[in-house]
């Protein structure tokens, strides 16, 4: 791949602790990761995301950073680390490592010294509280309550937009910049190829701390929601912030960064403001994941892309929301290989999250098996992130489906074992080995890979384009049936037939057919 890799690569997203146990504890590691290693390549895609796996307390499954330059134990050491990284560039895998530099954990050496007014007092974000005690403003921190912590010690608040144990970082204190971009040299000096950010939107606030207005609306189960969060978040100042941390990987060419934004605000926008030769080199939203999944909707928002700024790089699923499958759609392997088919036409980079591409449906746990604490805060309306994090399935027959010998720390979903990866080796047509397919005929069809993106009216059940004016994509995203007249043969696709001239989807389904 050339030195802009970035702009049509297929990232595959690890979580560790749910990927493979390499060490009989329950948990996943880096060990773990790197013996599947020869399995990701097998799939074709281009680089590994990694969650974090630095020194946490885990009190948000390690994006609460306590040490920005250590393994935690749970994961391993350095030296896992390192055989991981050069496990991958072999196999000709590029390695994405997430930062968290919105926030750190409260555990951070960091956060010891700015609560005692030490050194580096002004290293995150403290107000003093008004006249009555209470909080400075009215912000609400995305987990549940208020975004601010009384801190006794220096008599103020502190700013936290997720969990207490999770302070805002100040980036507007130059001394904490250049520790969290010298965070970033520290890998990027031994050899990783770039970084996700984690919590972009929430990297700034507005700097008089003014009430954000309400959202109005029914009463919501999460309490975020009924505010419109133009001061807490998304700040126009972050584009100084993004520029810094581009100049950063200017000095290592070929790296790049994928910022996560947030479901606020119009994200297709957003991300054409974050991306671009200055800033980000791609940015997904979870925004775009709780859009509907209609010929409509899809066709809107592959419209606005289409004519946007910047670059994006299209999710479906990740390790914050409930599976694609089962979030849009029936749950089949059927839907699942037309989702798979979707995405990888799609222009830009694209991302997939681990067991996507078997189809795993969302997990269903019981209350007392969640260890999510966005999950534990708000169920039963909202069950939080534990269904799409259970671990990976590798063999139908094996306990836990060979993730680990022994217990794992969420239990492998009952629908999974009959999903695993052994059972899909075996079926040519299954999600696993149809990714496979579509994804060695797309590197070799240059305007699935770098083509514009033209919208063709085909009939309202259906979503329809041709990429680089040469490839018609046409996708049924539902279970309905569908017949159309085509001006040519599909050359490649899911879930359809031909009946003279005329393509027919029975149900999900996609067809690429050569046009020109």
């Amino acid at each position: 791949m050339g030195g802009e890799w970035w702009r049509s690569a297929v990232i595959y997203q690890i979580a560790p602790r749910s990927f493979q146990d390499g060490n009989g504890d329950g948990m996943g590691d880096l060990a773990g990761i790197s013996a599947r290693l020869d399995y990701v390549a097998s799939l074709g895609v281009d680089a590994v995301w990694i969650t974090p796996f630095f020194a946490s307390p885990m009190a948000d499954f390690g994006y609460d950073v306590a040490d920005y330059r250590a393994v935690d134990p749970l994961f391993g050491t350095m030296a896992d680390f390192d055989r991981l990284l050069d496990k991958a560039h072999g196999l000709g895998l590029k390695i994405i490592i997430d930062m968290v530099w919105s926030h750190s954990s409260d555990a951070h050496p960091w956060f010891a010294h700015s609560r005692n007014r030490g050194d580096k007092a002004d290293w995150y974000v403290w107000a003093d509280p008004k006249p009555d005690g209470s909080p400075p403003n009215n912000w609400l921190a995305v987990f549940g309550g208020p975004a601010w912590s009384w801190e006794p010690r220096r008599r103020q608040y502190y700013l936290h937009h997720f969990l207490p144990s999770q302070p805002a970082l100040n980036w507007r204190n130059p001394e904490l910049a250049e520790a969290l971009l010298a965070a970033g040299r520290f890998w990027l000096d031994k050899g990783v190829d770039g970084f996700r950010l984690d919590a972009v939107d929430f990297m700034l606030h507005d700097g008089a701390l003014r009430d954000n207005p309400p959202r109005p609306g029914p009463v919501p189960a999460k309490p975020f929601g009924m505010q419109d969060h133009v001061h807490d978040m998304v700040q126009p100042e972050a584009l100084d912030v993004l520029a810094r941390i581009r100049a950063l990987m200017i000095e290592y060419p070929g790296t790049i960064t994928m910022a996560e934004l947030s479901s606020t605000g119009d994200p297709v926008a957003r991300a054409g403001a974050y991306t671009g030769g200055a800033h980000m080199h791609l940015a997904y939203s979870l925004g775009l994941m709780r859009r509907p999944f209609t010929p409509a909707a899809l066709t809107a928002i592959i419209a606005q892309v289409a004519t946007a700024q910047g670059r994006l790089a299209w999710a479906f699923e990740n390790h914050d929301v409930e599976r694609s499958v089962s979030r849009w759609g029936d749950g089949s392997p059927d839907c699942a290989a037309m989702m798979l088919a979707l995405l990888l036409a799609l222009e830009g980079g694209l991302c997939l999250y681990q067991g996507q591409e078997l189809g795993l449906p969302e997990a269903d746990l019981p209350r007392d098996r969640l260890r999510d604490p966005y999950g534990m805060a708000f169920w039963p309306e909202f069950k939080g992130r534990d269904g799409c994090r259970t671990p990976m399935p590798w063999r139908h027959d094996a306990p836990h489906a060979g993730f680990s010998s022994v217990e794992p720390w969420l239990p492998v979903a009952d629908s999974h074992y009959e999903l695993a990866v052994d059972v899909q080796e075996q079926d040519g047509a299954s999600p696993l080995n149809t990714l496979r397919r579509l994804l060695r005929w797309r590197k070799r069809h240059s305007a699935l890979l770098d083509g514009d993106t033209q919208l063709v009216d085909m009939g309202p059940q259906v979503v329809a384009f041709r990429r680089g004016g040469t490839m018609l994509c046409v996708f049924n995203p539902s279970a309905n049936p569908v017949r159309l007249a085509l001006p040519a043969m599909p050359a490649e696709g899911v879930g359809y037939r031909m009946d003279g001239t005329e393509l027919v989807f029975d149900s999900w389904g996609a067809a690429f057919i050569p046009v020109g």
